[in-house]
């Protein structure tokens, strides 16, 4: 069991208390591939009708995306991918209780995405692909998640991997780090994500969960996506059969999202938002009976 420690969050909105409780981000894909849930919330009233029962169930942040950023997932023009988020955004802008997040690699669509009601910004690729990204966050003085994945969408799932993996991701969060203070951003507006299934071998993904306190060491807010991964279809079936699909991996979901939580995670991004927002409340009662 490891002691979470706290940090505020300072949005747009509000200020967000991280370590008292996990917080849930619940995932929103406008997208006709992404690997879990691809084309079901492409059309903007299916999004936004999406997004409002997220927040029903129970999430405390809603993570819109507009590009899928899965193994081998093409990137979309720019323009694409602001006409299947903005829509959706400035609908919810007077529409949603909590804040919502842009996951996008590119500063233009961030920009955007701020403009149009989005106040934290989720770059799975850590400024590496657009630098300018990080002027955009400094400027709203929006919160910035930063996550490690070794190479491209495109790349990351060929060989070969790291030989130690603890020690690639936190040097790779460590660079990360340190683009985004030369990007003008405080420290305390960064969160750091170990990039679950990001150009990591199945067994790798075990490892960074089992050693995740060791995270706590950059001195920022954990973010831990696991939610429906190919690692946990490999995992939930004997050897040799047939990996478990997404829609059947809600149980190794929870057993990730458990294991985040007593390792420090601050917020868990899930698709199943109403069965895991009763794990993590499960989880946070054992969190606080181990620190009372």
């Amino acid at each position: 069991m490891f002691h979470r420690e706290r940090f505020r969050l300072h949005l747009r909105s509000r200020t967000l208390i991280l370590g008292e409780r996990t917080l849930v981000m619940g995932v929103l894909n406008i997208t006709p591939d992404s690997f879990s849930d691809g084309g079901a919330y492409l059309d903007s009233g299916a999004a936004v009708a999406r997004a409002l029962q997220i927040e029903h169930d129970g999430a405390d942040i809603l993570d819109v995306g507009g590009e899928s950023t899965r193994p081998g997932a093409a990137p979309v023009a720019v323009e694409e991918e602001l006409r299947r988020i903005l829509p959706v955004i400035q609908i919810l802008r007077s529409k949603l209780r909590i804040p919502m997040s842009v996951d996008t690699r590119r500063a233009d669509v961030a920009e955007a995405a701020l403009d149009a009601g989005a106040e934290i910004l989720n770059d799975v690729s850590a400024l590496r692909m657009d630098a300018r990204l990080g002027e955009v966050a400094r400027r709203a003085r929006a919160p910035l998640i930063l996550m490690h994945m070794r190479g491209t969408p495109q790349t990351m799932q060929r060989g070969p991997f790291a030989r130690d993996v603890i020690r690639d991701v936190m040097a790779g969060l460590r660079d990360a780090v340190e683009r985004a203070k030369r990007a003008g951003l405080p420290k305390t507006q960064l969160l750091l994500d170990p990039g679950i299934g990001f150009g990591k071998k199945h067994e790798q993904n075990f490892e960074i969960l089992a050693r995740l306190p060791e995270f706590a060491r950059l001195a920022c807010p954990i973010v831990i996506g696991t939610s429906r991964k190919a690692f946990l279809g490999k995992a939930l079936v004997g050897s040799g059969d047939p990996s478990a699909p997404p829609g059947e991996r809600l149980l190794g979901t929870a057993a990730t999202v458990t294991a985040s939580i007593l390792g420090g995670a601050h917020i868990v991004r899930v698709h199943d938002v109403v069965e895991m927002v009763r794990v993590v409340r499960v989880a946070d009662h054992v969190v606080n009976a181990a620190g009372s």
